[in-house]
């Protein structure tokens, strides 16, 4: 009977059909990653804003003001008299009821001088220019209430932590795709109800399962181009961060086509029914379907891949080997049971905790250029495509645990020096930001790849998405640790990345080398990897002739 390998290798180990399944979840990177960073513009500034006096509102109706007319008579008095004011969040304490003129509203009020009247802090009645262009202006999240913004954001990552664990339980319970296809369809209902929420309470309830449900699609899509591919071509899966970073690319330019943050929210959750229609196009994972013993369906599928590669399988084949391995559900502690896959596991976590910490830090200190919000942002995106052509072009001949380490260090080195440098030369001090978040960009990008290749596959799915998790963390924690310590020293949080940086680089170079090996199947394949790299090549050797299935 032969191997799953042996089987693949039969049926094309990259052909037409892996190049279609390839290709269709690819699209998945540019929604999450739209999904991601949406905040950027759901939650951008919403330009003059102005505290209004309680009954402006019914009083600007029955005078036929203008936005700009009502601010004057609210804000130019205010100003006048308080100079150390701005009227975003105070205002006169007074009110207009209908007896106010509409040529003088204030006129009853210390003869029209707002010089004398005392002030009040604003409680939810602004004004904005532009009404209904982000979530800032629709649910009032100025003044006290900014914090509110970041608590979207962070709730948003919480999602996407309670997606790693639950959404990844279950795929490797009930299978990839049907947990692909309901995270899809999750996306897209609850991505509906954010952009029509009543309140900023339904908001953040239903970003939270949008942020649950878009982890599932994400990191389900990925598990299944890694386990339909051969050894060699497993490079697919950074191929695939190259459609998330297309996703960031892309929605500046959506965000400047729609002026509402309803109809971002919208463009970005809506695609998410289309990915629906791959329930006739993607198989369930072979592989996974080994491991829950269903080899017949598994041998069924295997001859299809084949028939669209233009090969064939040998009648003879009646079923495909599987291990002894006892399939049980997924826990914590089968990652941490033996010694090599609890190393892997905890030097994993901590390598998805910095380099999440690490790229948003820099994004948000960095700033990119400043302005222009589209333009910046675009070329946010755009920093991070040589990320992956440069992991193309080394990982297959170098391996994986050097790359990642260097991207690591090289992170580190220029966090530290940018941190020194004198500000009399910003040009410099912009350079090696952007290097740093080049090379930890570098370092994400191999975690995810290499994650998927270290656990076997009865447990791939579940050790990804738990990993993984830890940059949800990490993102939660980026903002918080950023500005605090920036608050008592402005480059304090860049010497931080750096020592995390470093000690991450480090503790990468004691994992195995995945190299052109096959992907574990058990635990006792995790087990056997090599971890020096004086041992690569003859265990390496030993394990493409001799796979466990």
């Amino acid at each position: 009977m032969p191997s799953f390998d042996e089987v693949l290798k039969e049926a094309g180990e990259f052909g037409r059909f892996q190049k279609r399944v390839f290709f269709l979840l690819s699209q998945t990177g540019i929604t999450f990653s739209s999904l991601f960073a949406s905040v950027v513009f759901l939650g951008r500034a919403p330009g003059n804003f102005w505290c209004r006096i309680p009954g402006a509102a019914e009083l600007s109706e029955r005078c036929g003001w203008t936005l700009e007319e009502e601010r004057n008579f609210t804000v130019l008095p205010l100003l006048l008299g308080n100079e150390s004011v701005t009227g975003q969040c105070e205002r006169l304490d007074v009110t207009w009821d209908a007896s106010a003129s509409c040529r003088s509203p204030l006129g009853r009020h210390g003869n029209g001088s707002a010089g004398s009247a005392p002030l009040a802090p604003c409680h939810g009645h602004w004004g904005y220019e532009q009404p209904r262009a982000s979530i800032v202006s629709e649910y009032d999240l100025v003044c006290g209430n900014a914090w509110m913004l970041d608590l979207s954001q962070a709730i948003l990552n919480l999602g996407f932590l309670a997606g790693a664990f639950i959404l990844g339980y279950a795929a490797d319970r009930y299978g990839r795709i049907l947990i692909y296809l309901l995270s899809c369809l999750g996306v897209g209902i609850c991505g509906i109800i954010v952009a029509f929420s009543p309140n900023f309470t339904v908001f953040l309830i239903f970003r939270f399962l949008q942020g649950m449900f878009g982890k599932g699609t994400w990191m389900t899509c990925y598990v299944i181009v890694t386990e339909i591919v051969g050894s060699d071509q497993r490079m697919v899966g950074i191929v695939i961060q190259i459609f998330f970073t297309l996703g960031i690319i892309i929605l500046p330019g959506i965000a400047y086509l729609i002026p509402t943050w309803q109809g971002i929210q919208l463009a970005i959750s809506l695609p998410n029914f289309l990915f629906l229609l791959y329930y006739w196009v993607v198989p369930e994972s072979p592989r996974w379907l080994l491991t829950r013993k269903k080899g017949e369906k598994a041998l069924e599928i295997m001859r299809s891949i084949a028939k669209h590669n233009g090969k064939f399988l040998s009648p003879h084949y009646s079923e495909i080997t599987i291990s002894n391995e006892e399939v049980s559900n997924p826990s914590f502690l089968d990652l941490v049971r033996t010694p090599q896959m609890r190393r892997n596991t905890l030097i994993l976590m901590y390598a998805w905790f910095t380099s999440a910490l690490i790229y948003q830090g820099l994004v948000m200190r960095l700033g990119i250029i400043g302005g222009n919000l589209y333009l910046d942002f675009f070329i946010s995106g755009a920093v991070e495509l040589p990320s992956a052509f440069l992991i193309l072009v080394t990982m297959d001949r170098i391996g994986r645990r050097l790359p990642f380490a260097m991207g690591n260090i090289v992170a580190s080195v220029a966090c530290l020096i940018t941190a020194f440098l004198p500000e009399d030369i910003p040009w410099l001090k912009t350079t090696l930001a952007t290097l740093g978040r080049l090379s930890i960009t570098i370092a994400f990008e191999v975690v995810y790849l290499v994650n998927s290749e270290l656990y076997p596959t009865t447990l791939r799915n579940f050790g990804v998405s738990l990993c993984s998790s830890l940059c949800d963390l990490g993102g939660i924690i980026a903002p918080f640790l950023l500005f605090r310590l920036a608050a008592i020293w402005l480059e304090l949080p860049l010497v931080i990345f750096s020592i995390l940086a470093a000690v991450c680089g480090l503790l990468v170079l004691l994992l195995p080398e995945t190299k052109g090996i096959s992907l574990p199947e058990t635990v006792e394949d995790v087990e056997q990897l090599p971890s020096h790299f004086g041992k690569c090549g003859k265990k390496q050797k030993h394990r493409d002739t001799n796979s466990y299935i």
